[in-house]
């Protein structure tokens, strides 16, 4: 298999990293928090844009979409070009397209500016890793990592509480307006501490993104629009042309002889295929569990948005308080013992959750469900993390954090379409004809065998995250002991996020 044929960029010493670290991180957690305060706002958009389920979930897809394709490549364009400037123009990218989201006035205006948003995305993330790694000293790195790690688990408790709250108060618009003055703000704050950085010749697999880019937009369009364009052939096509696509793509890595952008290679390892289905199956449940979860709130339990984003707090507060105790333990125990446990138990809560979805069920079932699923997700994200790159070789850990960061993406993409199917089928289902569009916004629905019908709809669309939860733990079951024991894991747990996205 080919592998990349460079050397990895030289350290680069710098007196105090600290600040240059808060400045890269506050953009790390703008763009982490954008990933989840949407999913608040989905019924308060509905209304005010009168956009259908399948639109406003396009407005997450199209981000996601966005985010994931080019990540591969835009760390090398950062190693080439310096690291600080691209992260300082996917700043302002970013900004100026909040800007944008938040003036929208129809529903297709807000998903094109949510594509140039991930794009400013796409920019940031590979440089922030990249930045930590040079400009820390080797004993300080995994201290550097784990805030950089514990900043995901934040904008996951922060997300849609704060989008709950801006949405209430001030307008679904204003999820996005926040971002312009804390843009403002990480922008000056990394052009003065952010070091600029020695540049590193790569080549560019430019066939390999557009090919990955074609395939996962086919797949991802195919999907998403299908019910609704009642799975005309046109989009049977389009999703066999998209898997069709991507095998072009994955041929293309295995005789690309320069540098493919999937190194395929990397897949020789069992435990690091095993860490890339299991974050597949996270990135996929993290795009899709919130939307049936937020509609019900909304619709048929008459939360405000700032009741429904409370919701997720105890999941997310689990997460973060065992987060440090899990890591600790994945330089001794198996971590199919670990993961498999986290699996587990997500599965179990989420499936509880799921049949709690009634109009009259007690709020308290439903932070113990996902009290559960908190639970079960700390055993995931670092853990998992961790065992990913465990077992490769040095020069490949660069290549393998950005494959394992862009499948986690690839997951959300699909994880969102998908979603976005099974809810539109079943409120066809439940509630067919004009019902479909205007019970499911932010309004609670008055007649009470209508609000049972919705329950219903959204619990049949909650037992797929369900689903994937058990697929990710079939595959975790298929790890093997880690080949370096001294390996330190909890240095490598760079992803603690509190929720499942």
């Amino acid at each position: 298999m080919a592998q990349i044929q460079t050397p990895a960029p030289a350290a680069t010493e710098v007196d105090n990293p600290w600040p240059a670290l808060f400045a890269l991180v506050l953009g790390f957690f703008m763009i982490l928090v954008d990933l989840t305060i949407v999913i608040v706002a989905t019924p308060t958009i509905i209304d005010e844009l009168h956009a259908s389920v399948n639109q406003v979930v396009w407005v997450s897809s199209a981000y996601m979409l966005a985010y994931a394709v080019p990540v591969l490549i835009t760390g090398r364009l950062g190693d080439r070009y310096g690291s600080k400037r691209l992260y300082l123009a996917g700043l302002a990218v970013f900004t100026l397209a909040s800007l944008w989201c938040g003036l929208s006035t129809t529903i297709e205006m807000l998903i094109v500016a949510r594509v140039v948003q991930g794009l400013g995305a796409s920019m940031i993330t590979p440089q922030t890793m990249a930045i930590i790694t040079r400009i820390f000293a080797a004993a300080e790195r995994g201290k550097a990592m784990a805030v950089w790690g514990a900043t995901a688990g934040v904008a996951m408790v922060v997300g849609p509480i704060l989008g709950g709250v801006l949405t209430g108060w001030l307008g679904w618009e204003w999820i996005f307006f926040v971002n312009i003055p804390v843009g403002i703000v990480g922008f000056v704050l990394a052009v003065r501490r952010v070091p600029n950085l020695p540049t590193h010749p790569h080549r560019f697999d430019w066939l390999g993104v557009a090919l990955s880019g074609v395939g996962l937009f086919l797949l991802a369009f195919g999907i998403q629009e299908g019910h609704e364009k009642h799975w005309a052939g046109w989009i049977i096509a389009m999703i066999v042309g998209g898997l069709a696509v991507l095998g072009v793509f994955i041929g293309w890595q295995a005789v690309n002889k320069q540098e493919p952008l999937v190194p395929l290679g990397l897949f020789k390892d069992r435990n690091f295929s095993v860490s890339n289905v299991a974050i597949t199956t996270m990135g996929f449940i993290a795009a899709s569990f919130g939307f049936p979860l937020m509609l019900y709130a909304q619709a048929v339990r008459g939360y405000s948005p700032t009741q429904a984003a409370l919701l997720l707090f105890p999941m997310a507060v689990m997460s973060i308080l065992l987060a440090k105790w899990v890591g600790g333990l994945t330089d001794r125990v198996h971590p199919r013992l670990i993961v498999g446990f986290g699996f587990a138990i997500s599965a179990v809560g989420m499936l509880a959750l799921t049949f709690q979805l009634e109009p009259h069920t007690s709020v308290w079932w439903l932070c113990a469900s996902q009290v559960l699923v908190g639970i079960g997700n700390a055993f995931i994200w670092s853990p998992t993390a961790a065992t990913a790159n465990r077992n490769l070789p040095m020069h490949l850990a660069g290549a393998g954090a950005g494959v394992y960061n862009a499948t986690r993406q690839v997951g959300s993409v699909v994880g969102s379409a998908a979603i976005a199917v099974l809810m539109s089928s079943r409120i066809a289902h439940y509630l067919p004809g004009a019902a479909v569009q205007g019970e499911a916004g932010a309004n609670q629905i008055a007649d009470h065998h209508v609000a049972d019908l919705f329950s219903k709809a959204m619990q049949q669309a909650l037992l797929l995250p369900t689903l994937v939860y058990v697929v990710g733990l079939i595959a975790v079951l298929f790890y093997e002991a880690p080949k370096h024991e001294g390996y330190a894991g909890r240095g490598a747990a760079t992803e603690t996020a509190a929720a499942p996205g």
